[in-house]
């Protein structure tokens, strides 16, 4: 069993802390179990592997009808977090989260939460879904838009790709596509 803390900035956001177990061959943790999160049904669950090398640059995404759960098998990320909700208690705070290899932690992030990340080092990332792809429910907003107060620390320009490079400000969003 993982123990789940949620985030003192983002309401919704948990923190999984895994438990790994050992031996002279190596360790073994479970990553992920659908019953940490009940509030979710699961049913239609996808499980994703993204690679990246070393400064690029992900997101900032979100959804309307789907959470995703985040554990980084390598290397190093900063996840940058920003709550769109218009109905929650913590709508418009912004997070940076670091994961990494060693953490041995999982990111469970809510539907309306803007989510991306930036790799520190090349990556593999696993995440799980809880709604198959759905590309009119993937929308984004800029990762550097200064209304949301992300300060990813990164030490040159990312990599970003051409749809992320088009993502608009926050501002820019047409209000039936933010978050509900």
């Amino acid at each position: 069993m993982a123990n789940l803390n949620e985030s003192a900035q983002i309401q919704g956001v948990l923190l999984a802390e895994l438990k790994a177990f050992g031996d002279e061959r190596g360790r073994f943790a479970e990553t992920f179990r659908k019953e940490w999160f009940p509030q979710r049904s699961w049913e239609r669950m996808q499980v994703n592997r993204s690679e990246s090398q070393a400064g690029v640059l992900r997101g900032l995404h979100y959804h309307h009808h789907q959470v995703d759960y985040w554990h980084c098998v390598s290397g190093r990320i900063w996840v940058g977090l920003c709550d769109l909700r218009p109905r929650s208690s913590t709508r418009g705070a912004s997070q940076l989260i670091e994961l990494g290899q060693d953490s041995l932690q999982g990111l469970y992030i809510p539907c309306g939460v803007a989510h991306g990340f930036a790799a520190l080092t090349d990556v593999v990332l696993f995440y799980v879904v809880d709604n198959y792809y759905d590309g009119a429910d993937e929308l984004g907003v800029a990762w550097n838009d200064p209304a949301l107060g992300l300060d990813w620390k990164l030490a040159a320009p990312p990599v970003l790709s051409a749809r992320d490079q088009r993502n608009p400000l926050l501002k820019d969003i047409p209000a039936d596509q933010l978050p509900r």
